[in-house]
């Protein structure tokens, strides 16, 4: 219980760290972020809202201004089955991509964020 206890007021710990310091979004043009907003639309994050890898995507979400779909994979159910049924494994960060009518499930904050910041930082 008392493990239990600590985990929990790290989580929020880190969440309140992560409101303090949180980056500044990137500015584009309205025609850009129209642009982001429509490619960020086949994009869902499974995430655990106090994981620390899950904040540091999030953070990089924040900071490349890049609207994603957020599913909380401890809290809810289906989340949590869709995750295991259809990304094979409930790990998270997890980045469902659905592009050209095909599914890609990215795994791993670094992966991810390398993603995101090719795709993302230029436009």
């Amino acid at each position: 219980m008392l493990v239990k206890a600590l985990r929990v007021g790290l989580g929020q710990l880190i969440i309140l760290i992560d409101l303090i310091t949180r980056p500044r979004k990137q500015k584009r043009s309205a025609q850009d972020q129209a642009k982001v907003d429509a490619a960020a639309k086949g994009l869902t994050l499974y995430q655990f809202h106090a994981c620390p890898f899950c904040v540091k995507t999030r953070r990089t979400l924040h900071r490349l201004n890049v609207p994603v779909a957020l599913r909380d994979a401890k809290n809810n159910e289906q989340d949590r089955q869709t995750l295991l049924e259809q990304g094979g494994r409930i790990k998270v960060p997890c980045l469902r991509i659905e592009e050209n009518g095909q599914t890609t499930w990215m795994y791993e904050s670094k992966v991810i964020i390398d993603y995101l910041d090719k795709r993302f930082a230029a436009a």
